[in-house]
């Protein structure tokens, strides 16, 4: 998922470089300008390091946006991509898929789910749990006009339904008409919660039927959801026969220190969704839930590619060396390790830094909202040291590592890092 910083031109004139048999304005000339590119072009990848056109190496503390969960060509991942192309890679969802049934067999075994749907993205994951929640409402809660209450500040995807949930005006503009049946309120935010479920209200006609959270907003900052917020939520779905959807497309398989996001706050969801890291790079998506709300039949929703046997294999070599290599425990401890190192270069510079948040490896640094650096400002600079970031909105600085990120990488990290900073204060 990309974020709003990344939609907009970085100040470098990408036109003017060259990257090696081709230059960036014969691919703006071929490629849509839906992205906004840093003038550098990656050729090569071997664990948390990347290589680019002219040979420079950077540290990537990006993983393709919280997706490189192995990193660069891992064995595990190389493996199961050749042994897998030579066997069958595709064929459709007409027919049983073997390596399939084992990936959901793993994914329900480890986590509060009975059932798991597959598809190619994040997007395409929270579009499916949307229309489960919206089958859920009519047959089961007769609900003839039902209401999803998301967050400000969320993100959720760039389909129409996505961006509709997404509570951000600027990824919808120019996008209408909308999608409705959608309603926002602040994150983080119990009564508005509260407010928003007794304004809406209307009885069998018109009703919130789900509320889809974030475990932890991304996109949005990079901001944790509040432990009594979510387990309160809990408890008034409970009550009022609401499903609860989270988004773990980004926090989930690992990344947060836990498999799941939701292991944080102490609950469990009716649905959830998960992408991103589940694959390691490779595109899949899920869409999981409680056999209470698996209301789908045959034809309400399908995917040509999704779980095909390719995609399928390579994402449960992913699973299987996230236990083989216990891989948790050293995102627990890399991200206590780089959370400390973050909050020491903040006690560097007080008048630049206002916080440092996160879970695991998925970390953010804010700046204070009247400095005149920007978070784009410090992921250019940290390019030229040799370091990638990702920024989470204008004012916050994401790091989002591969899980198998050494102690010697993250000191690494964090000296460009704040070389980086020196350099433009």
């Amino acid at each position: 998922m990309t974020p709003e910083t990344l939609t907009q031109k970085p100040s470098v004139t990408s036109t003017s470089k060259e990257f090696n048999s081709f230059s960036a304005a014969e691919f703006d000339d071929a490629v849509m300008e839906t992205y906004g590119r840093f003038p550098i072009a990656l050729t090569k990848g071997d664990g948390c390091r990347v290589w680019d056109t002219d040979g420079k190496e950077y540290l990537d503390f990006v993983a393709g946006i919280a997706t490189c969960t192995l990193g660069h060509a891992h064995p595990a991942m190389v493996a199961a991509v050749t042994q897998q192309m030579q066997t069958l890679h595709h064929v459709s969802n007409l027919y049983y898929i073997p390596v399939q049934g084992q990936l959901a067999q793993w994914l329900v075994d480890r986590s509060c789910a009975d059932r798991a749907f597959f598809c190619n993205s994040g997007a395409e994951a929270n579009e499916g749990a949307i229309k489960l929640a919206r089958k859920y409402a009519h047959t089961v809660l007769n609900i003839d006009d039902p209401v999803i209450l998301t967050a400000h500040a969320s993100f959720h995807g760039r389909t129409l339904a996505t961006i509709t949930a997404t509570g951000q005006p600027k990824y919808q503009k120019n996008f209408d008409p909308l999608v409705p049946g959608f309603c926002y309120v602040p994150f983080n935010d119990l009564e508005a919660i509260k407010a928003a479920i007794a304004q809406l209200d209307g009885g069998e006609k018109r009703r919130v039927a789900a509320i889809m959270l974030e475990a932890l907003q991304g996109e949005g900052g990079v901001r944790p959801g509040d432990v009594a917020y979510f387990q309160a939520i809990r408890q008034i779905c409970d009550e009022k026969g609401i499903l609860l959807i989270l988004d773990e497309v980004q926090v989930g398989m690992g990344r947060s220190g836990k498999l799941w996001g939701y292991e944080n706050l102490g609950i469990e969801p009716d649905i959830f969704t998960s992408a991103k890291g589940l694959g390691g790079g490779i595109p899949i998506g899920a869409l999981l839930c409680k056999s209470h709300c698996d209301v789908f039949k045959p034809g309400d929703h399908a995917s040509t590619f999704g779980g095909n046997p390719f995609a399928c294999a390579v994402a449960l070599a992913v699973c299987h060396t996230l236990e083989s290599e216990n891989l948790l425990a050293n995102v627990q401890d890399r991200g206590q390790q780089l959370r400390q190192g973050l909050q020491a270069i903040a006690a560097k510079y007080p008048t630049l830094v206002e916080e440092v948040r996160g879970w695991g490896l998925i970390n953010g640094l804010e700046l204070k909202a009247d400095s005149p650096i920007a978070s784009t400002d410090l992921v250019k600079a940290a390019i030229s040291q040799g370091l990638l970031l990702v920024p989470a909105g204008l004012k916050v600085v994401r790091f989002v590592p591969p899980l198998i990120v050494s102690a010697a990488e993250i000191d690494r990290a964090l000296q460009l890092f704040e070389t980086a900073i020196a350099q433009l204060v």
